[in-house]
């Protein structure tokens, strides 16, 4: 065991991961700065109805809004799951200004973060309009850290550590569909969709059908003459009509466009469209981190990282937060935090660096073997919680609860059995029972 050690630490961004990861590093001892280049705190939970010059996000050179939000939103997991583990996410009955429903809209969200950062806090932490425009390695293992006001002025400083939380639904990433740079309609990223007025009376074909497409195709069904959904999950014949649209249709993904602006699918239909909208995910970017090579980011794999959080020549001395995806993230970005503040101050100790180069290369193969394709390597979806247990064993706090593992569980049952209904109607009001018993404990 090692005496404690108290390390200057910047964090970058003040979103959901940076604002439990300052709480958790200052919780240790550590003294913490939060760079974050918006005017508040929220991170992607900020909602604008600003949008980027280019739509679909391609242009190095277009003005960037950080927030992927749109009007509508509704979280698709329910606040008892969403919420930090010790700080429960509760409707706030009878405040007109609050949102109680089970599922809410992005603004609650935008509240419940404002909130933990005060009670905890940590607004005191953070540098507003500080954009993070260079980090990198200096003598004695430390990290230059150079940020960029809203004026203009440079400042540079130096930190024992770095933990980066600058969320990954910034940087889009596009369908690639032969005849598509010379496709003459519309292409946007719903990076850039805030509502569906813009594409009243137009014929859209929305490429995706992860959460945001779901929400997405039946927010433009309302105003939108056609609207058509190509997935690559689907077989290749598929041409249907969606249970109750008269003007939404399912469609296996998009075979070619052609210059006047037709879509031929694999069944050979052809459809003439206004707009192609794609919900095709993000990538990850940090534009601003120089390692001299040692962390790459190929074909969306971070790498290399242990446990999706060090790389191992640098750590515990620069790390990431919140990569995983298919997850809860804010009990995840929770873990990974009290991971990294107890390493910094060498409460918890890290495997040797071959030990964990050897862990990397494992778990790439295992993923190599299983055919699953490199772009899937930070997709957690069959083992969040495994990942998330291991985590509090390593910091020797509780594992999940298994109210939440089994909430999550039948949320995303629901959910792809009743996408229409299944935020406003459910079936495990006894995990609730359980949850609430659970934050009687926490407060």
């Amino acid at each position: 065991m090692h005496a404690p050690t108290t390390r200057n630490v910047a964090v970058i961004g003040a979103g959901a991961a940076g604002l439990v990861a300052a709480r958790e590093l200052r919780r240790e001892g550590h003294k913490v700065v939060v760079f974050e280049r918006g005017d508040q705190l929220g991170g992607t939970w900020v909602y604008t109805p600003e949008v980027e010059s280019d739509p679909i996000g391609s242009d190095p050179d277009r003005s960037v809004v950080h927030t992927s939000l749109y009007q509508s939103l509704r979280t698709n997991l329910p606040r008892e799951v969403m919420g930090f583990r010790d700080y429960p996410f509760v409707a706030k009955e009878g405040d007109v200004e609050r949102d109680p429903r089970r599922f809410p809209g992005h603004r609650e969200v935008l509240m419940y973060l404002k909130e933990f950062a005060e009670v905890f806090g940590v607004c005191g932490s953070v540098r507003f309009e500080s954009e993070v425009v260079f980090v990198g390695l200096v003598e004695g293992g430390k990290w230059e850290v150079r940020t960029r006001s809203k004026r203009g002025e440079e400042f540079d400083e130096v930190y024992d550590a770095v933990v980066v939380c600058n969320g990954h639904y910034t940087e889009p990433r596009i369908a690639n569909i032969p005849g598509i740079d010379t496709w003459k309609g519309k292409q946007i990223h719903s990076h850039n969709y805030r509502t569906p007025e813009p594409y009243r009376d137009q014929v859209v074909i929305l490429i995706g059908s992860s959460a945001s497409a779901v929400d997405i195709c039946r927010d433009i069904a309302g105003v939108a003459k056609e609207v058509h959904i190509a997935s690559r999950s689907l077989p290749d014949e598929t041409f249907e009509k969606m249970p109750g649209y008269d003007n939404m249709w399912l469609h296996s993904m998009v075979k070619s466009l052609t210059e006047d602006g037709g879509a031929v699918f694999p069944d050979g239909n052809v459809v003439r469209a206004d707009v192609i909208l794609h919900c095709t995910g993000y990538i990850y970017s940090f534009p601003f981190l120089e390692t001299n090579g040692i962390v790459t980011v190929d074909d969306n794999r971070v790498e290399p990282l242990y446990k999706h959080v060090f790389p191992p020549a640098l750590a515990p001395s620069l790390s990431f937060v919140g990569l995983p995806w298919k997850v809860v993230p804010f009990p995840l970005f929770e873990l990974q935090s009290k991971w990294i503040a107890g390493l910094l101050s060498n409460r918890i100790t890290l495997p040797s660096e071959e030990e964990m180069m050897e862990d990397v290369r494992a778990f790439h193969n295992s993923l190599e073997a299983s055919g699953i394709p490199k772009r899937y390597t930070h997709n957690m979806a069959t083992y969040q919680f495994e990942y998330d247990d291991w985590l509090a064993a390593q910091c020797g706090c509780p594992v999940s609860e298994e109210w939440r593992k089994q909430m999550y569980s039948a949320v995303s049952k629901y959910r792809r059995a009743c996408p229409e209904t299944y935020r406003d109607e459910w079936e495990d009001d006894q995990l609730i029972l359980q949850a609430q018993e659970d934050f009687k404990n926490y407060t």
